[in-house]
């Protein structure tokens, strides 16, 4: 009889975040301009990075959201600082963040690019790896 009612929670549970992110996808009016140049980016701890992102409000008004960037990973994490966004019904705007990989970040770690609004996310096909900010290269060598 347990198994019977946690069964219906769960189903009730699945069904309610189900109507609540459709919900929320109709009245979300801010889109991401479509990057076909997506992927992985190397950097080494400590080295910069410039994160620029267009958007467009696809509504029929004008709209206000506070936007923000991190790159998120287990082992390390990058936020930047947010930015207020206006933007008249049909219009594009470009932001743009700087930020730094952290000088602790593991290497061959790789973080994921998630950008913030208001109460919504959208996770972004770009990552940061870590590569070793140190290379050794063989210049010369003799046998005799």
């Amino acid at each position: 009889m347990a198994k019977k009612y946690a069964l219906l929670f769960l189903i009730a549970v699945l069904v309610f975040v189900v109507v609540n992110l459709s919900v929320t996808g109709v009245s979300n009016s801010l889109t991401f301009a479509h990057n076909e140049e997506d992927g992985v980016v190397d950097k080494a701890a400590g080295e910069v990075f410039t994160v620029k992102i267009t958007f467009k409000n696809t509504g029929k008004a004008a709209g206000n959201w506070s936007v923000n960037i991190a790159f998120e990973d287990n082992s390390w994490s990058q936020v930047g600082t947010p930015q207020n966004l206006i933007l008249q019904a049909g219009n594009t705007a470009t932001l743009t963040w700087n930020g730094t990989v952290p000088a602790n970040a593991t290497i061959n770690s790789m973080a994921r690019l998630v950008v913030y609004y208001d109460d919504s996310f959208k996770v972004l096909n770009w990552w940061i790896r870590v590569v070793p900010g140190a290379e050794l290269c063989i210049k010369s060598s003799t046998v005799e």
